[in-house]
């Protein structure tokens, strides 16, 4: 079996647009290396971007594949596909407009063709231990609270970052959320007389 450095990303953005932080979990081995950063006015989307270049730039030298575990369907969309078309058509979306986050895709674009990836979009916040801890570590600097990133051995760090496995009913609870939020919203008033 091929080895490959495990890598989780998640951002944050608290107001999106608002102070936002990115987070990264990266192992391979018995290495655990953990990245974070902050940005005072930024998007989500920035700093989903911002956590996968990051996390490419500290692991491309190995020339080892990457597995990335991310909850960000426009990263793994605009990484897969989407920022192909975008170079080729000048940075300009299909209907002519600027790409969002132009630079940040500028910047991940020679990344990709450094390092084989292997795409994990995986939902958020249903127990995926890697993820969870980076969501934790790009949510608390949003909030500017201080993150004291690991650095060090697998076997000192205190979680299981090798289990990939969620609660497949958290996930569905939240997907069936997500579609609630899009439906039209109804009120009663009720009159007592």
């Amino acid at each position: 079996m091929e080895k490959k450095i495990t890598i989780f990303t998640d951002g944050a953005a608290k107001g999106n647009p608002g102070k936002g932080g990115f987070g990264v979990v990266i192992s391979y081995e018995d290495k655990v290396l953990e990245l974070g950063g902050y940005k005072d006015h930024t998007t989500n989307n920035e700093m989903e971007l911002k956590a996968v270049i990051e996390a490419l730039k500290a692991v491309f030298v190995k020339k080892i594949p990457v597995a990335i575990y991310t909850d960000s369907k426009y990263v793994v969309e605009g990484a897969k596909g989407w920022i192909f078309g975008w170079a080729k058509n000048g940075w300009k979306t299909k209907a002519e407009t600027d790409v969002l986050n132009k630079e940040l895709w500028q910047e991940l674009l020679p990344l990709l063709s450094k390092v084989e990836i292997e795409w994990h979009k995986v939902p958020g916040h249903v127990g995926i231990i890697g993820n969870e801890r980076a969501d934790t570590i790009a949510s608390d600097l949003a909030e500017g609270k201080k993150v004291i990133l690991y650095n060090g051995t697998r076997t000192a760090y205190e979680l299981n970052i090798d289990d990939t496995s969620y609660d497949e009913a958290k996930a569905k609870d939240r997907s069936d959320a997500r579609k609630r939020q899009g439906q039209k919203a109804y009120s009663y008033v009720s009159l007592v007389g």
